[in-house]
């Protein structure tokens, strides 16, 4: 849950003007709770804080409430309420014990894995793009299971610096390798990772500047569109790479369904066709969320006016989120604007700017 910063300057979207909760002291006590008491006296004390958030956190109530008549296609009532800020108040937890590697405690479902295993295999890495769906904490869990697979995270600087602290208080050892966005040497070091056969992880569903109409497309999502950041399908676009969608849902109880799907390979897309592969990419991004959140409707994790951050572009291209007609439009209608060249000359600095965090 955030609240409103009031130094952040007026072009940052919704999100963005606002700080995280929480402080490294708390998360200590309640690292030192959950691993001394157990889970199931911890979680005692997650039910409590997810009550204290729907009851007097107006902002993120009415976020959650938008976005549950959406994909409940019903109006939401208290229950939903609460059981969609417990779910992440769950997921937030569970990162105690996965950063201290009690894989044990849970029932973790991985699909899709072998093509993680197939990027491996290639030898030049691959991107993991999820969103604030489920959690990013039992995708990176798996990669700890297995020596042959690291996995190095990207998001923007502020919000690099304020994860490392939170994780820190956690648990030091287990902090992931963070690559800083909007850096001069940003995308030179993400090469190197993927030359290293790392794979890359980031989440692509916000937006950090909600005036940066170039570098957004507005995609039907749940209904009604809403502002993506082309950025992170840039940065793989040029980089010549796999593309892989992830997300763990949290099923309840001790269970995590870990979804691996096929989202772009743009390993051998050659430059003319590069805007008409990332447009498509894009469109299946969006499907593949609107797929998810239907199945899992309390794992979306953006708590704030996710739609209303798009009404407020302008000039921004509206395509539907359906994968094959829409996306076999949309290239078609690259190619024969030939827009690939001037959108191609900004590629570097809409990739720094727009991958969005974790």
């Amino acid at each position: 849950m955030t609240q409103q910063n009031q130094t952040t300057p007026p072009n940052r979207t919704d999100w963005a003007q606002r700080e995280e909760r929480g402080n490294a002291l708390l998360l200590r006590a309640m690292t030192w709770i959950s691993l001394r008491l157990g889970r199931r006296v911890a979680r005692a004390l997650v039910h409590l804080t997810a009550l204290y958030f729907v009851l007097f956190s107006p902002r993120a109530r009415a976020a959650s409430r938008d976005y549950l008549r959406r994909v409940l296609g019903r109006p939401a009532n208290w229950l939903d309420l609460y059981r969609h800020v417990f779910t992440f108040a769950a997921t937030i937890h569970d990162r105690i014990y996965l950063m201290n590697e009690r894989f044990d405690l849970f029932d973790i479902r991985p699909q899709g894995h072998q093509l993680v295993d197939d990027a491996l295999a290639g030898g030049r890495g691959a991107f993991l793009i999820g969103a604030h769906l489920g959690s990013f904490e039992v995708v990176r869990a798996l990669g700890r299971t297995r020596p042959d697979l690291r996995v190095v995270v990207t998001m923007f600087e502020e919000n690099a610096r304020r994860i490392n602290a939170t994780l820190a208080a956690v648990n030091p050892a287990a902090q992931p390798e963070v690559i800083g966005l909007g850096q001069v040497d940003s995308m030179l070091r993400v090469s190197e990772r993927l030359d290293e056969n790392c794979m890359v992880g980031m989440l692509a569903d916000r937006t950090l500047l909600a005036d940066d109409t170039a570098a957004l497309r507005r995609m039907a999502f749940l209904g009604e569109p809403a502002a993506f950041p082309l950025g992170p399908l840039y940065m793989a676009a040029m980089l010549r790479r796999p593309v892989i969608f992830m997300t763990g849902l949290y099923r309840g109880g001790n269970r995590y369904d870990v979804h691996f799907e096929t989202l772009a390979d743009f390993t051998h897309t050659p430059r003319e066709a590069r805007q008409a592969a990332i447009d498509a990419a894009l469109v299946r991004y969006v499907a593949l969320l609107d797929r998810h959140c239907r199945a899992a409707p309390y794992n979306w994790f953006n708590y704030f006016d996710f739609w209303q951050t798009a009404k407020t572009l302008q000039g921004t291209q509206a395509e539907p989120a359906k994968p094959n007609s829409a996306a076999l439009a949309a290239a078609r209608l690259a190619v024969a604007n030939g827009a690939n060249a001037r959108r191609d000359k900004a590629t570097a600095s809409l990739a720094a700017r727009e991958t969005s965090d974790a």
